[in-house]
């Protein structure tokens, strides 16, 4: 068996183009979502994402604003920063790109931020909406785990689903959005961690695997159950002289023994990463849209 490939460059232009059809309706109403995105220091990695999703805001007419700061701001030139973007009519989200140097608390910077402008997802209040089964904005690597599975044919409603990882940012609120009783979720969700007694137990048995624990190649084929739906949210860079740059980008998932076993497999580059973007868009527009008391 070789897995099908579930590409998420192409779904996630497909959203970016409805995203676009969205935008132009509000923009005839004389609304027009804004995002800002906050950059401190001066990560490539960081840096590139941020340009990234302004690229993709451009291209579907969603005005947005990188700010720039120098690594050695202090935590209160930041607030005082989030602060005035929570009064500026003209943004409708705001996010403040990770990691952040030490001297910036990173929790009491989330929890400045406007609720209804964290289209990140991370604010308490939106994490307890979230597992109160009502969200109001969802995480956007989460949200495009979701869609990437029902656009691509495999709703997870009735699916045993194990996710490898219980982080913040993907596992805690990806195994709460699955459980939720809904037509395109209302899955069995298990969650591994360093703490899970024979991890390979749990994947063997399950239906769709998403791995984001962050160990490149943890997932083996001969932890999949034949047919089963990989996900793979990693992004682990390793050593290797036959490349140009001495290093590439690996998964979570040992891509070349696990496509043998599963009925289908996200690759690393093009799987999740861009349905991350795409959803930040989507919550961006939701943000709008939300703030005019539009549906």
């Amino acid at each position: 068996m070789t897995a099908k490939i579930i590409d998420g460059k192409k779904i996630s232009d497909e959203i970016k183009l409805e995203i676009k059809g969205e935008v132009d309706r509000l923009r005839e109403k004389g609304i027009i979502p804004g995002l800002a995105a906050v950059l401190v220091g001066d990560n490539p990695a960081s840096a590139l994402y941020v340009k990234m999703k302004a690229a993709a805001c451009e291209k579907a007419g969603i005005f947005s604003e990188v700010i720039r700061k120098d690594k050695s701001s202090s935590n209160r030139e930041i607030l005082e920063l989030v602060s005035k973007l929570n009064q500026r009519d003209d943004i409708d989200g705001i996010l403040v790109q990770s990691p952040l140097p030490s001297q910036v608390d990173e929790p009491a910077i989330t929890m400045a931020i406007d609720p209804a402008k964290d289209v990140d997802g991370f604010h308490p209040i939106n994490q307890g909406l979230l597992l109160a089964g009502r969200p109001m904005f969802e995480p956007a690597t989460p949200l495009g785990i979701i869609e990437l599975l029902n656009r691509s044919g495999n709703n997870p409603s009735g699916k045993d689903v194990v996710v490898l990882g219980r982080g913040f940012l993907v596992g805690k609120p990806l195994a709460a959005m699955l459980s939720n009783k809904a037509p395109n979720l209302n899955a069995t969700v298990t969650v591994c961690h360093t703490g899970t007694r024979d991890i390979a137990s749990h994947t063997r048995r399950a239906d769709i695997i998403i791995a984001a624990i962050g160990k490149a190649r943890f997932l083996t084929g001969d932890m999949v159950k034949p047919g089963a739906v990989v996900i793979d949210v990693g992004t682990n860079e390793i050593d290797d002289p036959t490349h140009p740059k001495g290093k590439r980008l690996v998964g979570d998932v040992e891509f070349e023994s696990v496509s043998q076993v599963a009925g289908a497999i996200t690759p690393v580059p093009g799987g999740v990463g861009p349905m991350t973007i795409a959803a930040l868009l989507q919550n961006t527009v939701k943000a709008a849209k939300l703030r005019h008391h539009l549906k």
